[in-house]
């Protein structure tokens, strides 16, 4: 059995801790009396529509322990491609413009995660009950049924709402166990069919996903310990129906010129040349005629000058956002990360876009007008959605922090093996350090230049978990 390095606070305090957070970010996670109560009702008479599809083996992929499960999917040959049904949880059947659930998530925008302390977007009578597609219950969902070509490449969409019901609720090591071994449902090895396609036509576009491990907290009882975790394949492949689909929602609403995009301009030139010295620094190859997305599709993040490369990377994903727009297409529609132009549909639970990205694709697949409380939102989404976006990272790290902080508060003065992740360019003798033994990334300052990439001795010199603070030095 491996072990970890477990918090040397008391996981009461931790939580206190947590809650300190919320309060410094004015947020909470619970509700307001007449929302959990606008909440109950809606879970007990929600619109329901007239389509039955329960017929549809559906099945849904999520981390361990989840609760609000936005997605379930079907995938299926059809003739020499194949046929994606993906059902999203219906919210607008128990959400109403202007009532008190929907007036509440406007001012949250999305749910926030971290440990034990998430703060959600919708009572979790809606969110992790009534609306949740979880299994063998009937569920009011938007359903998307997308084919595909032999390529895997879009032929064509469509979504319209439907009553659905998931058989099982898989975790993604689960699935990809069953992917493995062989072992049904069906849909996983249709999955493992499509998913490489559209990985290979994601290549082709020139689009790129950044392969960073994800450091996480685990919680077991009073135990809590941080983890680095790779993806696994099938999350790979399950990341791509999400894409797909929400590529398939930006073209039907670019087509009706009204809807909500999520973007990203270009890269400055200055950036990617930056990212090129970057390379030369850490012994990288990085030829001249290979571009970026390949370059960054040739990284392999378990090596540490080649994860310090992948964390440099993200560089250039700065600066997404959304953009609304009714009537005029806007100037530049474009996701630059995934060369394409893009949508968020697939998580209505947990962000507040998709209810009103996804109003936008039901109406035009039915040829009916766009409700007016979805025109009328449109213009303030943005703004909306900047800021708890804003949020949601600061709460994210925070808890992250604290937690690190816990872990290590009691090995101040100790010696560890790190590797530089990341220096600053103003500042060399000041980064970011990789501590692989409790999966820690913390600040990192010396006295001369740091050396990027390189594995290192680093000193413990600093873990306040009141502060939410850890710091290294070269040892």
């Amino acid at each position: 059995m491996t072990s970890h390095p477990v918090l040397r606070v008391p996981a009461s305090l931790l939580r206190e801790e947590v809650r300190r957070l919320q309060a410094e970010l004015e947020v909470t996670p619970a509700f307001p009396a007449e929302v959990e109560e606008a909440a109950a009702r809606a879970a007990q008479a929600p619109r329901l529509p007239e389509l039955d599809r329960t017929d549809l083996p559906l099945v849904t992929i999520d981390p361990e322990g989840a609760r609000d499960l936005d997605q379930a999917l079907h995938v299926a040959r059809d003739g020499d491609g194949w046929v994606v049904h993906y059902a999203i949880a219906d919210v607008a059947a128990f959400v109403s413009p202007g009532d008190p659930v929907d007036v509440e998530a406007n001012h949250r925008g999305e749910t926030l995660y971290g440990a034990e302390g998430k703060v959600p977007l919708h009572p979790p009578a809606i969110s992790e009950d009534a609306a949740s597609l979880l299994p063998d219950r009937v569920r009011p969902a938007l359903l998307w049924t997308i084919r595909l070509g032999p390529d895997g490449e879009r032929v064509d969409a469509d979504v319209r709402r439907a009553l659905v019901r998931s058989r099982e609720q898989l975790t993604y090591e689960e699935a990809q166990r069953r992917v493995d071994a062989g072992e049904g449902p069906e849909t996983l090895a249709r999955l493992a069919e499509v998913g490489p396609l559209r990985l290979a036509r994601e290549a082709a576009r020139g689009g790129v996903s950044l392969p960073l491990p994800e450091q996480e907290v685990v919680v077991d009882g009073h135990r809590w310990h941080l983890e680095h975790r790779a993806r696994l394949p099938v999350e790979d492949w399950n990341a791509q129906v999400s894409l797909l689909t929400g590529y398939a929602a930006a073209a039907m609403m670019v087509y009706g010129r009204v809807g909500i995009l999520r973007t990203l301009p270009p890269a400055d030139p200055r950036d990617v040349q930056r990212l090129h010295r970057t390379a030369r620094a850490l012994g990288i190859e990085w030829p001249a005629e290979l571009l970026y997305p390949d370059f960054v599709r040739s990284l392999d993040p378990t090596r540490p000058e080649h994860a310090a490369m992948v964390v440099a990377c993200t560089r250039l994903l700065r600066g997404s956002g959304y953009t609304a727009f009714d009537g005029e297409l806007p100037e530049q529609p474009l996701h630059a990360a995934l060369a394409a132009e893009y949508a968020h549909v697939t998580a209505p639970l947990r962000r507040l876009v998709d209810r009103y990205a996804s109003e936008v694709c039901v109406a035009l697949c039915a040829g009916v007008e766009v409700p007016a409380w979805v025109h009328a939102a449109l213009p303030e989404l943005p703004g909306t959605m900047r800021r708890s976006g804003r949020v949601a990272s600061a709460y994210e790290r925070g808890v992250l922090d604290l937690v690190e902080a816990g872990v290590l508060r009691d090995r101040v003065g100790e010696e560890m093996t790190g590797v530089v992740v990341e220096v600053d360019d103003n500042k060399p003798h000041r980064g970011q350090v990789v501590v692989a033994g409790p999966a820690v990334e913390a600040r990192i300052e010396g006295e001369s230049p740091l050396p990027l990439g390189e594995e290192m001795q680093v000193r413990l010199v600093e873990a306040d978990v009141s502060a939410r603070r850890v710091r290294f030095a070269p040892a």
